[in-house]
């Protein structure tokens, strides 16, 4: 059994050479909401939720990205009202928020 109930990777890579990326997004802020909402909910720690940044995902076009596991589901957030319908409605009620995976 995984230390976490879920584990939220959210891509926040920079590139340099001016193809678009994830942090062209916002992904950083967008992260950084995700990690205070869980926290000011009472979700983070053992058995319940981890918010982590991420390196690469490879899906850089239809950042940012986000993965939640288990289950593999990939989101392309675009809001903090995006990131917190995840996270009341898959992170807390465990149900996938289909408007916003990834295609």
């Amino acid at each position: 059994m995984s230390y976490y109930k879920y584990h939220a990777f959210v891509c926040t890579n920079q590139r340099n050479d001016g193809r678009k990326c994830c942090a062209d997004g916002g992904a950083a802020v967008l992260r950084e909401y995700a990690k205070a909402r869980i926290k000011e909910l009472e979700e983070n720690g053992r058995g319940k939720v981890r918010v982590n940044a991420s390196g690469c995902l490879d899906r850089c076009g239809k950042g940012p990205v986000m993965v939640v596991y288990p289950g593999e589901a990939w989101y392309a957030p675009k809001s903090k009202e995006d990131i917190e319908e995840i996270i009341q409605e898959h992170l807390i009620s465990g149900n996938v928020v289909s408007r916003l995976l990834l295609d």
